[in-house]
């Protein structure tokens, strides 16, 4: 029976700032955490400040025999091309898992790729900054996020329970479980939208000088706007069919804002205003 224990070892592939948030706090409980990053500065720097007990820049199966868990914080196709060429170095019964923003194209492909003496179950940690790289990494940026793990039938109950414990004593504020269909269109919504949003909102004024009069509502909407651009661009295509209808959704909703104030319909104006409180209420919560 699989259980996440003190005495695993736990492999981080790709030390950037989720990969280095994780190295810290499971260090910090504990764990034996190594490390496998492109980034030598990357790798001396989390070894320098007891992020992680060893890491190196080249795969090698002496390395990644050694553990039991191995997290996986690569952009998708990254991810998966890492699985096709060295999957053969990981030790037989390892659990692994990743934090990667979409999963229906990564869960499935990942497990009908893996051997049948290993098990991945996907997860996703709702939790981010503005910022890159390990140099930026806390764990204490879980407290206030959600995580959810993606579980498919081939999965074991003990691997599942495992990868929501990892969650739990990582010290995310909740732990949920869905479907990676189900997780792909609330991810659509939630975050990929919003990011749409956010990019269009700063992008569609060509004004140098709006930073000098800009208040509070339109930094904390375009907070996300410094983006990523190789990443979201790949999350964004891998969900394209999801992301479309959560658009095409906006832009119904903002539709019909716009033509109440163009008509000055004030009875519909009031009643999406007092929807949106009401629900805003609940986050507030």
């Amino acid at each position: 029976m699989w259980k996440l224990a003190n005495d695993k070892k736990v492999l981080i592939i790709g030390l950037g700032l989720l990969g280095g948030s994780y190295a810290e706090g499971l260090t910090n409980l504990g764990y034996e955490v190594g490390a496998i990053t492109r980034s030598p500065e990357s790798i001396e720097y989390a070894l320098d400040k007891g992020i992680i007990a060893s890491g190196q820049t080249e795969v090698t199966e002496e390395y990644v025999k050694q553990f039991d868990l191995l997290v996986f914080c690569l952009y998708p196709h990254v991810f998966l091309d890492w699985l096709k060429q060295y999957q053969s170095f990981i030790k037989p019964g390892a659990l692994l898992t990743d934090v990667t923003g979409v999963k229906r194209s990564i869960v499935y492909p990942v497990q009908a790729m893996l051997r049948d003496d290993l098990e991945f179950i996907g997860a996703h940690p709702m939790a981010g900054k503005e910022v890159y790289g390990v140099k930026n990494a806390t764990s204490k940026m879980f407290s206030k996020a959600n995580y959810i793990v993606t579980p498919t039938l081939k999965n074991t109950p003990e691997g599942i329970e495992a990868c929501e414990e990892l969650g739990r004593i990582l010290g995310f504020r909740s732990v949920k479980r869905l479907s990676p269909e189900d997780h792909d269109e609330m991810i659509g919504f939630l975050s990929q939208l919003t990011h749409c949003i956010a990019v269009s909102l700063m992008v569609c004024k060509d004004s140098e000088n709006l930073v000098d009069y800009t208040g509070d509502s339109f930094r904390d909407l375009t907070r996300i706007a410094k983006i990523n651009e190789t990443m979201w661009t790949e999350l964004f295509y891998l969900n394209k069919d999801e992301l479309l209808l959560q658009m095409e959704l906006f832009s119904e909703k903002f539709d019909r804002l716009k033509e109440a104030i163009r008509t000055e319909d004030t009875e519909t104006l009031h009643e999406i205003m007092k929807l949106s409180t009401q629900k805003r209420k609940l986050f507030d919560n």
